[in-house]
């Protein structure tokens, strides 16, 4: 490769150049780290001559082996997130709950700590994760039309995964392979209960779908015609989930609920609905037995969830304790 234009100090003009690959070390942090860099030499002396490109590109081939051998970010990942998402670096940080310039400064080439790296790369790998993220902590964005575009992205990027990888299927695999006696009715319930605790901690919904107000209680009418050939039997167990697509503040929920409430039948669990605001509002005064496909509003589900939260003093998920025991005795006292 054959450049020109750059000084040479032995030959004292402007030369020509040849670029070779060479190995090469260099340290960071105390440590030494070898790595393929190139050379740049005078065509006409042989002798090495500093090229500002040829530096930058061995700062960064230095760098990258030290991000490999410390399990961090690349930079072509971290450059990719703002584009795959449509948000821009400071909304990006703010979304985070880092310092305004601390993206920009990874872009620019600083070097992330392994905790922020972590969270970077699940960020650039799964767009639920994004999305969980762009929800809880959308009120740090200074503009709607920053959480507007962004979510556009996110939508379209999940839309085009696969039924079976939407939030709602990876919340019931997850039960499934908690619970070890679960039915469709159950399973209906608890991903009411999942919902609803999600919101009352965490202010935002776990998944999109609407419930609706059926006979024996809220039901995900999708997730019923899946699981429906169970009837009253047991739905299979899912033997192996990958837990890490699930933040954790979703595990903690998750096992909470696992805990608390599938220790109890689905009827026990219908029961308990059946005393609940939100079913009673969607239904209205429909007869006891009466079909209704009404869905039951998620500002109705939010609001009755929240209210449980501070009624019952509820500090972190594990108190929703408190919550199931007392209404497993008030349907006993009935």
């Amino acid at each position: 490769m054959k450049n020109k234009g750059v000084f040479c100090e032995e030959c004292r003009k402007d030369v020509e150049y040849i670029v070779s690959d060479q190995p090469m070390k260099g340290t960071i942090k105390g440590e030494v780290y070898h790595y393929i860099g190139k050379m740049a030499c005078c065509k006409e002396c042989n002798s090495e001559i500093y090229v500002d490109e040829i530096n930058d590109y061995n700062l960064k081939a230095l760098y990258d082996e030290y991000r490999k051998k410390n399990d961090i970010i690349s930079m072509d990942e971290i450059t990719g997130i703002c584009s795959k998402y449509d948000i821009g670096k400071r909304p990006l940080s703010l979304l985070l709950g880092w310092g305004e310039q601390t993206f920009s400064r990874y872009c620019d080439g600083d070097i992330p700590t392994k905790q922020y790296s972590e969270v970077l790369k699940h960020i650039s790998a799964d767009p639920h994760f994004y999305n969980q993220i762009l929800e809880e902590n959308k009120k740090n964005l200074k503009t709607d039309a920053a959480y507007k575009k962004s979510k556009m992205a996110v939508e379209k990027l999940i839309g085009s995964d696969s039924d079976s990888n939407s939030k709602i299927n990876l919340v019931i695999e997850y039960l499934l392979n908690k619970c070890e006696d679960i039915t469709p009715l159950a399973l209906q319930k608890t991903l009411y209960y999942v919902q609803g605790f999600y919101y009352a901690f965490y202010d935002t919904f776990l998944f999109t779908e609407d419930c609706q107000a059926w006979v024996h209680g809220p039901v995900y009418p999708d997730i019923y015609s899946k699981y429906k050939n169970y009837k009253f039997d047991s739905i299979d167990r899912v033997i192996a989930i990958d837990d890490s697509v699930f933040t954790s503040s979703e595990i903690a929920i998750l096992n909470s609920v696992v805990k608390n409430l599938c220790c109890y039948s689905g009827k026990i669990l219908e029961q308990f609905t059946h005393s609940e605001s939100p079913w009673l509002s969607a239904r209205k005064n429909l007869p006891k037995q009466e079909p209704s496909t009404e869905i039951i509003c998620k500002e109705d589900i939010g609001t009755y969830f929240e209210s449980v939260k501070e009624k019952y003093n509820m500090i972190n998920p594990n108190d929703i304790e408190s919550y199931s025991k007392t209404m497993f005795k008030q349907i006993q006292r009935n």
